[in-house]
């Protein structure tokens, strides 16, 4: 196959093929005309849907986006008995994980239902079968039922991870003793953030878990930790947002698409940074995201890698 599949993320698993990737995408929708809509799309994109289960007596999963510029895009969830969330591990089985790149999870996978199994279980795969496994924490505070749940949920799988991708709040949340400060929508303080290093610093001296942890720094840029070698950054660029939802897709599709071409984190990261730059100056979430040769020329015309 030698793709790169995604589970639970269908806007990286579109951006990763816009960037020339050969995708594929686990997840599911229910037997509605919203799931007819959604396999359509993906499918339009050139992303693999063979692998995308319909689940009976429930529905497809959607958001909806409010455009309040210049800063502000509230998401409202509609995820009532979701489709998503009744991934089984009978369905991972069904996926060629030991003939795949590489393979994304979101984080949010991890909330609820029997989806929590199935992500597990690929981990697990993915280890055994010396696939490297990449999270995208993608923190969602309302899908998750206590302010601790998204860490007690999430660290169990990071044995299992080579790589994860998050802001500074999702690592706060996943790493720090009392999360709620992140769950509350407040953005860290100076101490918060010193805090945050060190916390990242001792999970990547655990004997099991990641080798890489990657740190989106909203205007700051992004740095990049590793087990071995200092702190990689990589500054952002600066372009006049219009509309930040799908961002965090964008880079996710873009560092993995620099990782699976074997580049060095910085290029990793100015790729993610230059597909996240280029949807926020756009309206939409997944037709916003970039092809390959436009993120490449956007590189070239401010700096080059």
């Amino acid at each position: 196959v030698g793709s790169e599949m995604c589970i639970r993320d269908s806007n990286i698993a579109i951006g990763a093929s816009r960037l020339g990737l050969k995708s594929a995408a686990l997840t599911a929708v229910g037997e509605d005309r919203v799931g007819d809509f959604v396999l359509r799309y993906l499918a339009n994109e050139g992303v693999t849907t063979e692998y995308i289960p319909r689940k009976p007596n429930s529905h497809t999963g959607l958001a909806i986006v409010a455009i309040q510029p210049p800063d502000t895009f509230p998401l409202v969830f509609y995820r009532d008995n979701p489709a998503d969330i009744y991934l089984t591990v009978d369905d991972v089985s069904a996926l060629p994980l030991a003939q795949t790149r590489a393979v994304q999870i979101s984080g949010t996978a991890l909330s609820r239902g029997t989806c929590r199994d199935a992500v597990l279980f690929a981990a697990e795969q993915c280890h055994r079968h010396h696939v490297p496994a990449l999270m995208d924490l993608d923190l969602r505070p309302d899908q998750w039922t206590h302010p601790h749940a998204f860490g007690l949920n999430i660290r169990p799988v990071l044995p299992y991870l080579n790589l994860v991708i998050g802001t500074e709040e999702e690592f706060f949340a996943l790493l720090a003793e009392d999360p709620t400060a992140v769950l509350q929508a407040r953005q860290l303080t100076g101490a918060e953030i010193n805090h945050l290093e060190n916390l990242v610093r001792t999970q990547l001296a655990a004997p099991a878990g990641p080798d890489t942890l990657v740190l989106k720094r909203g205007p700051r840029g992004v740095t990049v930790f590793t087990r071995t070698g200092a702190p990689v950054d990589i500054p952002g660029f600066p372009v006049e947002v219009l509309n930040t939802v799908g961002a965090g897709d964008a880079f996710a599709s873009g560092f993995i698409y620099g990782y699976l071409k074997g580049w060095d984190w910085y290029q990793c990261g100015r790729m993610g940074n230059a597909c996240g730059a280029l949807v926020v100056t756009r309206h939409g979430c997944a037709r916003a995201l970039p092809y390959e040769q436009e993120a490449l020329d956007f590189i070239k015309t401010r700096g080059g890698f």
